[in-house]
Formats: C-alpha cells, structure tokens, sequence
C-alpha cells in the first residue's frame, strides 16, 4: 500500500528559518557565550537545525549548555519511535555549545567525535526532553564535554562523549 490509497495517512509540516550567515557571521566577533546567550534570547537566529527539528537553547552558561525538544512524528523512524539521529543531533548541540560556551573571541572548534550510547527509547508519549551538555576537561588544543539527555521524570535516555579541536579564527 502506498500513502496515495490511503491520503488521510499523510502530515505536512512547513518549516522556515533564517539566513545562517546572520548568526555564522558573529562567530569569532565576540566570546561563545556572548554569541550563544543572543541565540538564546533571539538577537541572533538559531540555526536552522534547530528550527527544523524544534529543538530551543534554554540555558547557557560557562561550560554548560541545555536544549531541549517536544518529541513529534515528523522526528520518527520505520519503527514508530524517535531516530537516533535526532538524539545525537541534541547531545552533539549540547556537547558542542558548551565547549562554545567557554571560548574567548577569536577562537572557534570542530567536533572531532561524537559517541552515544541510547539507553531508552522516546516517542510522542515521552513528553518534552531536555539534553545538557557540560564540559569535563579543557586541554590546550581539544576539549572533552559530555551529555546526556533525559525525560521530563529524570530517565536518563542517552549519554554522548564528544571531543573538540580548537583553534584560532584568524
């Protein structure tokens, strides 16, 4: 059976977002948490994976970043249930922004890995997550964060471990 013999089966989602440039353009102008505290307030636009995922940047600080995301349809899998991929994209954002967070103006950083461990599943039925991401240690050239995602009761529903290279902009 196709999704044309049965049309009631079918969602449309429209998303929009704005121009990434306004935003990558801030990058190394001023310190990570500056930037990242004007996304988070909307003087900057949020990426526009965030706008297509629905996920918000609630809380950043030095070191420490937190999303979270309302699981819908449109984030799952053949299996009825959220894609992994939209639980690394939240702990890679969270991981990421917090080791952003930390950087003075000038400098930036690139994810040289990501790994995730899914501990439980989520559906529509799980209710609002949140993901915070927190740096654990800060080398001279790479920086180790960690995060974990959890439900609206405190169930852990997957952890990551990323490292970050840094490096000066100019």
């Amino acid at each position: 059976m196709t999704t044309t013999e049965h049309p009631d089966t079918v969602r449309e989602r429209t998303t929009t977002w704005a121009d990434p440039a306004l935003t990558a353009e801030q990058v190394g102008r001023e310190p990570g948490l500056a930037l990242l505290e004007a996304v988070r307030d909307g003087r900057l636009p949020a990426p526009p994976i965030a706008t297509s995922l629905g996920f918000d940047l609630d809380l950043v600080e030095d070191g420490r970043a937190v999303f979270s995301l309302e699981p819908a349809e449109h984030h799952y899998n053949p299996i009825g249930s959220v894609h992994g991929g939209v639980f690394a994209t939240l702990l890679d954002s969270a991981a990421g922004c917090a080791v952003h967070s930390t950087l003075p103006a000038g400098v930036g950083y690139t994810s040289v890995d990501l790994n995730v461990k899914f501990l439980r599943g989520m559906t529509t039925d799980t209710g609002r997550v949140t993901c915070e991401g927190r740096v654990v240690h800060r080398g001279r050239r790479m920086v180790l964060a960690e995060a974990t995602l959890t439900d609206g009761r405190g169930r852990l529903l997957a952890t990551a471990t990323s490292s970050c290279l840094v490096f000066d902009l100019g």
